[in-house]
């Protein structure tokens, strides 16, 4: 997943790959939180990872005029996740 989401933010070298590998973890943790299956967050599953891809566009950076539409589209991605039986933990359960 780190190669995709550094090639959507542009980043050609590895100077950023903690960082961004933090984002990684922190999108698939907010995911978590959220009820969805952490295995079903792969880079296979292409909504899976433009999800994760729109969370980090959202929060790498200082001063990146776009976060909050990055972060407005994130969120309405997790919300469809979280509705939907093929990401759910709990199998489609919404309580």
């Amino acid at each position: 997943m780190l190669e995709a989401v550094k090639t959507a933010l542009r980043i050609t070298d590895n100077e950023f790959d903690a960082e961004v590998q933090g984002l990684i973890d922190a999108s698939i943790g907010d995911l978590r939180l959220a009820g969805i299956d952490p295995a079903k967050i792969v880079e296979s599953d292409a909504f899976a990872r433009q999800t994760v891809i729109t969370y980090c566009k959202a929060h790498f950076g200082y001063d990146n005029e776009e976060a909050p539409r990055f972060s407005e589209s994130y969120d309405g991605m997790k919300r469809s996740m979280a509705l939907s039986s093929l990401y759910r933990a709990d199998g489609g359960v919404v309580a």
